[in-house]
């Protein structure tokens, strides 16, 4: 089996190669399928997948049995400021490895998010819920979940949210930097969401590739926190006291000129998951327990 992963030196592209290398995740062991798996990890330097001849020639030339697609411009307020790369990456780009998946007959793993929708309300989203993105981000990857869906037939979009990893930057990483540098830190009290461990998000997702289960899937940790609560318990297993303090969204926007607006509420809800492969996502509080007792930095 070959397995192409794109936008391998971020956090998700690590945990599937650290996985596929052990032929285990801190959840368990992945299918047998994968025993022996050829991986074809590229990123930025090696492929631009905005480029859509390069792309095609490269999945040609390699010929992958699955793409699993990390790549993305996830800097939320840079695609408000830089439209054109944005929409390039996170919905061409999304367009071009489906269109070459579909010409080898490749499956397509596409990475989306919680931005495409609203973001207001009170339930957890569910994958058959109107999407509504109100950010060029949100918009961006909600092209791109409608390129990848149409170009190819084996698709399986899996939203995810707040996620964090190994290696690269995170908000778990931030919190603990900022208590170590400043002796405490500030957080918004009044955005929830769901924080994903990216060891967990990649486990399933090697879950869904020996399936034929295409479709749309939420993939979360399960819960759901304000991000305060989420910085509380990340310098709680850390050894930090009464070093987080809340504010609301008003007040951090107004201190640091933020220009994006960021969703108030957005949960989401693994169904698909559920009635599908199985939901093994842990407890977001377990989940950072363990990340935390591991982390280096």
């Amino acid at each position: 089996m070959k397995i192409m992963i794109t936008g391998s030196k971020g956090q998700l592209g690590n945990e599937l190669q650290s996985i596929l290398k052990s032929g285990r995740s801190e959840i368990g062991e992945i299918s047998p399928q994968y025993k022996g798996a050829e991986v074809i990890a590229v990123d930025i330097d090696t492929l631009d997948i905005s480029d859509l001849e390069a792309t095609d020639a490269f999945i040609a030339e390699n010929k992958p049995d699955i793409i699993i697609n990390c790549a993305a411009m996830t800097n939320v307020d840079g695609c408000e400021t830089m439209k054109e790369t944005a929409f390039k990456v996170n919905a061409l780009g999304v367009r071009n490895l489906a269109m070459g998946a579909q010409k080898q007959g490749a499956k397509f793993i596409h990475i989306s998010t919680d931005y495409v929708f609203e973001g207001v309300g009170t339930k957890p989203f569910v994958e058959w819920d109107g999407i509504n993105p109100q950010s060029v981000y949100g918009a961006s990857k909600a092209l791109g979940e409608k390129y990848a869906l149409s170009f190819n037939k084996k698709t399986f979009v899996v939203r995810t949210s707040w996620l964090y990893g190994y290696i690269g930057k995170n908000f778990v990483k931030t919190v603990r930097r900022v208590i170590r540098e400043h002796g405490s830190i500030t957080v918004v009290n009044d955005q929830r969401g769901n924080p994903t461990n990216a060891n967990d998000l990649a486990h399933h997702l090697l879950k869904l590739g020996v399936t034929e289960e295409y479709g749309v899937y939420h993939c979360t940790g399960e819960g759901e926190c304000s991000w305060y609560d989420f910085a509380c318990k990340i310098a709680e297993y850390s050894g930090f006291e009464n070093a987080v303090f809340p504010c609301t969204t008003e007040e951090y926007n107004s201190k640091y000129n933020v220009p994006t607006k960021r969703p108030e509420y957005s949960s989401l809800m693994n169904m698909g998951l559920i009635c599908t492969v199985g939901n093994e996502m842990r407890n977001w509080q377990d989940a950072l327990k363990e990340y935390i007792s591991k982390v280096e930095d």
